[in-house]
């Protein structure tokens, strides 16, 4: 998997779904330290504070799979990633969040675009790594708070990426 470093983006997604369909449709973990204009599920904003991580990760699937069981081995993909970082056990609540003790601290966009012929499966992933924001009705809270050492976004980037390539990619892709 490539990965591509972007110093500010309008949205991760939006930079995959440009790339797709420019033809560049290798599978790519896409990094940005800015995002202008992230997105959540059903169209709402992605609140993207400087210091988190805002990443999406593109790949093409085998036609004949359903979405709901990339969806699932996503978020258990996700989820063993970041456990790695703190102490806590973090839980999946569907449709997008990963939560460590009730609080959101991911967030995760699907989507999925057809080019020509092929079916591409984009994962955004937000990751409220040193600042949550405050969202209405939700609680929210951040990676950091639940590690004593700093954790550095590299190592985030590394985990997720071999998680990725390792339990997704190699059972998924065409």
């Amino acid at each position: 998997m490539q990965i591509i470093k972007y110093k500010s983006v309008d949205s991760t997604n939006n930079v995959a779904i440009r790339r797709i369909n420019k033809g560049q449709t290798k599978p790519t973990l896409i990094i940005a330290k800015n995002q202008k204009k992230g997105r959540g599920q059903y169209g709402r904003r992605w609140i993207s504070y400087q210091g988190n991580i805002f990443i999406t990760i593109y790949f093409s699937i085998k036609k004949n799979i359903l979405l709901k069981s990339i969806s699932k081995k996503i978020y258990t993909v996700l989820k063993k990633s970041l456990e790695k970082f703190v102490n806590e056990k973090i839980s999946v609540k569907l449709p997008n969040d990963l939560l460590i003790k009730g609080s959101k601290i991911c967030g995760v966009l699907q989507e999925t675009l057809i080019y020509k012929k092929n079916k591409f499966f984009i994962v955004g992933i937000g990751i409220n790594l040193n600042k949550s924001p405050k969202i209405a009705y939700k609680k929210t809270s951040y990676l950091q708070k639940f590690n004593n050492n700093k954790i550095k976004k590299s190592d985030v980037y590394k985990k997720i990426k071999i998680n990725f390539e390792k339990f997704i990619l190699t059972k998924l892709c065409i």
